[in-house]
């Protein structure tokens, strides 16, 4: 797989995160076998989880415990071949606390057969 062929994965996650499309992310993008691991566990939840189900499972946890009041990203960067990273803001309300937060993180991506088989997320 070709460096540019990564920028365009890349890209297309960059353009479907900021239409708010989040299941065509999952759908298009992800291996099946993909893993995910968050700088520290979600209540209920392992930090890192494996699989297309158990990562839809997780983004709608996600979207059901928050309230998106609005989001973008910066990127992506590219590192190698094989792997990129994008810079995120949420602007979010807790739905349980009705805490309403700005957050950024970082998620570094790896991309293997034109898929992203890895996503690492760290916090601020």
């Amino acid at each position: 797989m070709s460096s540019s062929d990564v920028r365009t994965i890349a890209n297309r996650l960059v353009q479907l995160f900021n239409a708010n499309e989040q299941d065509t992310i999952i759908a298009e993008l992800y291996g099946p076998e993909i893993v995910s691991v968050e700088a520290v566990a979600m209540p209920g939840k392992p930090a890192e989880i494996q699989g297309l189900q158990a990562l839809a499972e997780k983004y709608a946890w996600w979207y059901g415990a928050f309230e998106v009041h609005g989001s973008r990203t910066e990127g992506p960067f590219m590192h190698g071949t094989d792997r990129f990273a994008v810079i995120y803001w949420m602007d979010v309300t807790n739905r349980e606390t009705q805490e309403r937060e700005q957050m950024k993180e970082v998620g570094i991506y790896t991309v293997s057969e034109g898929k992203i088989v890895r996503e690492e997320f760290f916090y601020t």
